[in-house]
């Protein structure tokens, strides 16, 4: 079912771009490790074991993560009242709702389809927000679902989450060793190491080009379905300044989740880093909601279409 947030061809473009790439890497790394393990069923059977489940319960790991739980009308009425009307204005199922006993203001979607998402948001959004801001997040993380970019990301970020445990796993093998590996055995172990680096490099780079647009995309397909751009624009400074003020210690197990989130869970955004991250930065984003508050206000002005 089509949804009536706006469509962004540019944003799907890049998502087949992205899965197209990540394929071809995908393939040369299971070819490369065949040939360096010598066990094409062992290396097939488990990253396609690890595939499917990051696939399927991909929306129960990120809520267990976040300490997220499922929550009824009865519990929170507003936010499921939030939830039921942009669901009904953008012509889409409902996700399950769910609440994180977080006090870092934030929010995320994920799940596998429309039929199958979570949208969770953390006690300490719900505390800081407006409702008119609530609504804008909201909108914002529906049409993650709406534009399926959250399961594209989902399946993007496996295969460096699968470099990355290689990496972890040749390196504390090889830390913990009693020294008695021949020379073989230790050229492979450099090579597994080297690969899944490498792949690991070129999946995370990829992937932070990807979610930078997609959170662009959602910006501008939340703006123009509520016809507020100011409120989301307000959440975003609101959220974006109170999470600066949180303590690092406090970030530190939100950060692996940043791609799923409205904004990221970081303290300061440097220079150089904004190259690595998941999101664009906060002034782009708000230039973008200003001229689309511009053009609504065009349209709504008298001789406007």
């Amino acid at each position: 079912m089509q949804s009536r947030f706006r469509s962004d061809r540019r944003l799907t473009a890049r998502m087949g771009i992205t899965l197209f790439l990540l394929g071809l890497l995908y393939v040369a790394f299971v070819v490369a490790l065949i040939f360096l393990l010598n066990s094409w069923v062992l290396v097939v059977v488990v990253a396609a074991a690890l595939l499917g489940a990051q696939y399927w319960f991909s929306d129960r790991v990120a809520l267990f993560a976040m300490r997220g739980r499922v929550v009824e009308r009865e519990e929170y009425p507003e936010l499921h009242g939030v939830v039921d009307r942009l669901c009904a204005i953008a012509d889409m199922p409902k996700p399950v709702v769910a609440v994180s006993e977080m006090d870092m203001p934030n929010a995320f979607a994920t799940g596998r389809n429309a039929d199958h998402a979570v949208v969770c948001v953390t006690t300490g959004l719900l505390r800081r927000l407006e409702p008119d801001e609530l609504e804008g997040v909201l909108a914002h993380e529906l049409s993650h679902v709406a534009h399926k970019d959250v399961a594209v990301i989902t399946v993007a970020s496996f295969l460096g989450v699968i470099a990355g445990l290689i990496v972890r796993f040749a390196f504390y093998s090889q830390l913990f060793s009693d020294g008695r590996r021949d020379q073989n055995t230790a050229v492979i172990f450099a090579a597994v190491m080297g690969v899944s680096a490498a792949v690991y490099a070129l999946s995370f780079l990829l992937i932070r080009a990807l979610s930078r647009y997609r959170e662009l995309a959602a910006d501008r397909a939340a703006a123009l379905l509520t016809g507020r751009p100011s409120a989301l624009a307000s959440a975003l400074t609101k959220v974006s300044g109170d999470i600066a003020r949180i303590p690092t210690k406090d970030l530190r197990t939100a950060q692996a989740f940043n791609a799923f989130y409205f904004t990221p869970a970081l303290g300061r955004e440097p220079g150089i880093a904004r190259i690595f991250s998941t999101h664009p930065s906060l002034e782009q984003r708000l230039d973008q909601l200003g001229r689309i508050s511009a053009e609504l206000g065009e349209a709504a002005a008298p001789g406007g279409v």
